[in-house]
C-alpha cells in the first residue's frame, strides 16, 4: 500500500509566494523617493480604473503581483503582503494538494482576474478612482474554495479565543467585505468588492469543478 503524503511547500504555492516577495523588493527599490533609480514601480503594476490615462490592460494581472510598498511617513508596508503570503500558503498549500499544480494555478488566476472585474466593474458605477493592488481577490478565492471543501475544519483566527469552523469563518468575512464596500465602517482603502469578486468566483469555480469530478473532499 502507497500513502500519500500532501507537501508542506507545494511548486506553485511556493512559487507565487517567491514572485510576490520579489516583486515586492523591487517595489520598496524602485518607489523610494530620493531614490536616483526611482520611477514609481507600483504605479505601473496597480490595478487603475477603466477610462483613465493610467488604465493599462496589463494591470489586470499585473496587480495581483504587487503590494502596498510605503506607508505613511515613508515606513515600509510590510502587512499587506505579510498577511497574503501567509492566506496563500495556509489555504493554497491544501487545495493545491488535492488538485494538483495545473489546476490550482488555473484558480488562481481565475480568481485574482474576476477579483480585478468586480472592481473595475464597482468603480466605473461609483466613480472611485483609487487604484488596487495585491493578491488578495485570488486568496479570498482560496478561502471560498476551502470553505466549501472543509467546511467543518477548525480554525483558530487572530483575536478570536475560538475555534471557528471554515464555513462560518469565510461567511463572516465575505459579510465584512460587503458591510465594508458599502461604506458601513466608513472609507478603509480596502478593495471590499474586489475580495467579493475573488471569493464568488471561488465558490462558483470549486461548485463546478465538485460536481463535475462527482467527488467531494473534507
Amino acid at each position: 500500500m502507497r500513502y500519500y503524503r500532501p507537501e508542506p511547500f507545494p511548486p506553485i504555492v511556493k512559487n507565487l509566494i517567491i514572485i510576490n516577495v520579489l516583486v515586492w523588493v523591487a517595489q520598496l527599490v524602485f518607489d523610494r523617493e530620493g531614490n536616483a533609480i526611482t520611477f514609481g514601480l507600483t504605479s505601473k503594476l496597480a490595478l487603475f480604473p477603466l477610462g483613465t490615462e493610467e488604465f493599462k490592460p496589463y494591470q489586470i494581472a499585473t496587480h495581483m503581483f504587487a503590494h502596498a510598498s510605503y506607508g505613511p511617513g515613508g515606513r515600509i508596508a510590510f502587512t499587506h503582503i505579510l498577511f497574503n503570503m501567509f492566506g496563500l500558503w495556509m489555504f493554497g498549500r491544501v487545495l493545491e494538494n488535492v488538485w494538483g499544480p495545473k489546476r490550482f494555478l488555473t484558480f488562481y488566476f481565475i480568481c485574482g482576474i474576476s477579483a480585478a472585474i468586480a472592481h473595475l466593474a464597482v468603480q466605473h458605477f461609483t466613480g472611485d478612482y483609487a487604484s488596487a493592488v495585491g493578491a488578495s481577490g485570488a486568496i479570498m478565492g482560496i478561502f471560498a474554495a476551502f470553505g466549501y471543501l472543509f467546511p467543518n475544519t477548525e480554525l483558530f483566527i487572530m483575536f478570536i479565543p475560538i475555534p471557528i469552523k471554515a464555513k462560518w469563518a469565510m461567511i463572516g468575512m465575505a459579510a465584512i467585505d460587503l458591510f465594508g464596500g458599502l461604506g458601513v465602517f466608513g472609507n478603509s482603502g480596502v478593495a471590499h468588492f474586489a475580495h467579493l469578486g475573488g471569493a464568488l468566483a471561488g465558490f462558483i469555480l470549486v461548485l463546478i469543478w465538485n460536481k463535475t469530478n462527482k467527488r467531494r473532499f473534507y
